[in-house]
């Protein structure tokens, strides 16, 4: 049968067959043609071709073999994990299901934006459904996984439209199998849960892109508790924890032993590595993630107390959570276990240093007295209530952006799912839901669920049921998007275009326009706000929408802004909601963006070629614009 194979794969085999001592290929023993066949450039389609030879090579390339196994783990290299070494599989079933199940994930990918582009009121929401279309899939969760990252991680300023998506369902993707091990661990007794895992689980839910593994973090904390054994092994050669391998659970039962543990740990901790309380920025959420802690040596009260419980653990010596107001603590006790007398116990402030108070001096680090009932240990559900419980109410204080948003979602997801009956949260939540304008199908099963708890709530209840009704009656007959022309006379005083990169003339700020208007259309109350009637030409000229380089998005005045003489990226998570494309220069609009804006991409690049026409002597005879020093810039913002 003719075949054919692809080029450098025709020239190893032509290498082979003009052998003198080989006359044929078929002749040689299958081990070696089976290495042969595993040479780096041969392909998928020269394998499929190879087989179509002869019986012989047929059965040389059969599903079960090495040849079609290795071409299964060259093409997908991060899935080899899921196969035990050696393993016998039908290689060809599995390079064919994971090729289409790649086809299929990267069409639906394809299809979100244009979707889902106007039905997006809050900027970087994604409708739910999308997300259920990648599970409908039926395929299984590695496969979305490993296409999802292949796309992320080709080339950067490219397909930035598609790899926004992609992040998205790759975010919901983690974050629901994440839910799925919370709730296993959720369902394990009290004594078998460790405060570690559960806050490993609040980080990698709030961080699901992130490299964030019980392992890896364990792992961290062995070679802190190894420095401590070694400060230990300073002051007593002989202390029980040196004697402990790696891992074993043990407790020192003698209190002096404890205390020398203790020292050694506050010594090393603090002193040594320079772990502190975040003073300064205590309500930056990084202070509750527990990589973070680690990375940055700073937290806040109870993440550098999980931290300091658990290497105390590690090392012998049990301590327990105490959820005292305003500034959680770990008790000690100091008498026979089983006192629940709180004069019978040390606190320590993981905060403070690993300060060690009394019962008394508790109370001075919140300057008022308290019932004995805050004194007492608590479980490691509620150590994770109130762990989440931090980061609610610093999405609570955000500035109703992206990341505020974000967070407020994901602490509100963890703690529904401890506690999953709090009615207040489940309102909230509804809330939040209802005012982004996304997933109204979930939002109506929150509200039944509310009403079910307690029908007291039914105002608000019923309320947020018609408008969520009214919602969905509204998705089934979708505005027609306004499109704006420049050429149209009420749009000839707009200046500049979607794409530009642009600089704000008083702030200094670097941005791309993503949108315009020929007028102010912000209400009076924010005119006046933003003193817009200090303008030469006040809210009576264009005004752009733009997403800058912190992360924000602005609405600015003709007049402030003026073309980037040297324009760069701007790293702004929302860039791919609109554009596919960093050109060097400028973006390009994506599909959406352009029907919205039809004329703009030709004075985009029309702007471009006038701009380094003047700042770069024998321009027009270039091909195109020079692309700018990226390392000129600083880094940016993720």
């Amino acid at each position: 049968m003719a075949t054919s194979v692809s080029g450098e794969g025709q020239a190893s085999l032509n290498g082979i067959i003009s052998d003198p001592q080989t006359k044929r290929l078929t002749d040689l023993p299958t081990e070696l043609l089976e290495h042969i066949l595993c040479f780096p450039v041969l392909k998928h389609v020269d394998i499929c071709n190879v087989s179509c030879c002869c019986k012989r090579l047929h059965d040389v390339c059969h599903g079960r073999g090495k040849v079609w196994g290795h071409q299964y783990k060259l093409r997908w290299p991060r899935l080899q994990r899921f196969y035990r070494q050696n393993e016998c599989c039908d290689w060809v079933r599995e390079y064919k299901t994971r090729h289409r199940a790649g086809i299929q994930i990267r069409r639906t990918v394809e299809s979100i934006s244009k979707r889902f582009f106007t039905e997006v009121p809050c900027v970087g929401q994604v409708l739910g459904d999308s997300f259920a279309e990648i599970e409908s899939l039926g395929m299984p969760e590695h496969f979305c996984e490993d296409e999802l990252l292949f796309i992320l991680n080709t080339d950067k300023r490219k397909s930035l439209t598609l790899k926004y998506y992609a992040k998205k369902i790759l975010y919901f993707l983690r974050q629901q199998n994440i839910l799925k091990r919370l709730k296993t661990f959720l369902e394990q007794p009290a004594e078998q849960q460790s405060a570690l895992e559960g806050a490993v689980l609040v980080d990698q839910y709030c961080n699901p892109l992130a490299d964030v593994t019980l392992s890896g973090i364990s792992a961290q904390l062995d070679e802190i508790a190894e420095k401590v054994r070694k400060m230990l092994r300073i002051k007593n050669s002989s202390h029980p924890s040196l004697r402990v391998a790696q891992g074993d659970c043990f407790v020192v039962e003698d209190f002096e032993l404890q205390r020398q543990v203790v020292c050694a740990l506050n010594s090393v901790l603090y002193e040594q590595l320079q772990y502190k309380g975040n003073e300064f920025d205590y309500y930056n959420p990084l202070n509750s993630y527990i990589h973070q802690v680690l990375l940055r040596h700073t937290g806040i009260p109870i993440s550098l107390s999980v931290l300091y419980m658990t290497l105390a653990s590690k090392l012998g010596v049990q301590l327990e959570p105490v959820n005292f107001p305003n500034h959680f603590l770990l008790r000690w006790c100091q008498k026979p276990r089983g006192s629940e007398d709180i004069y019978d116990f040390v606190y320590i402030d993981a905060f403070g240093k690993g300060k060690q108070l009394t019962a008394k001096e508790c109370e001075y680090l919140i300057g008022h007295q308290v019932t004995a009932d805050y004194y007492s240990a608590i479980s490691t559900n509620e150590v994770l209530l109130r762990m989440v419980g931090n980061l609610l109410n610093i999405g609570k204080r955000g500035e109703g952006n992206e990341k505020s948003y974000q967070l407020l979602r994901d602490s509100l997801d963890l703690y529904l799912t401890i506690n999953p009956d709090n009615v207040q949260h489940l309102l909230l939540q509804a809330r939040l839901y209802f005012h982004l304008g996304i997933w109204p199908e979930k939002v109506l099963d929150i509200l039944q669920h509310i009403q079910a708890l307690d029908p007291s709530q039914h105002g608000a209840v019923g309320y947020l049921v018609q408008h969520t009704l009214e919602h969905i009656q509204h998705k089934k007959h979708p505005a027609t998007p306004e499109v704006k022309k420049r050429s149209t006379p009420e749009h000839l005083e707009v200046q500049y275009s979607v794409g530009l990169i642009m600089k704000h003339k008083r702030s200094g700020y670097n941005c791309v326009i993503y949108g315009w208007d020929p007028k102010c259309t912000m209400s009076q109350e924010w005119i006046t706000t933003m003193r817009v009637h200090q303008l030469s030409n006040g809210a009576n000229q264009p005004f752009y929408n733009v997403l800058v380089q912190d992360g924000t998005c602005r609405y600015a005045a003709q007049e402030n802004l003026e073309p980037h003489s040297a324009p760069l990226e701007i790293g702004h998570p929302e860039v791919g909601r609109y554009f596919s494309e960093f050109a060097d220069t400028h973006y390009s609009a994506n599909e959406e963006l352009q029907t919205r804006y039809p004329e703009d991409m030709d004075e985009t690049l029309g702007s471009v070629q006038e701009l380094y026409h003047r700042l770069t002597p024998g321009f027009e005879n270039q091909d195109q614009a020079p692309a700018t020093d990226q390392n000129n810039h600083e880094a940016m913002p993720i």
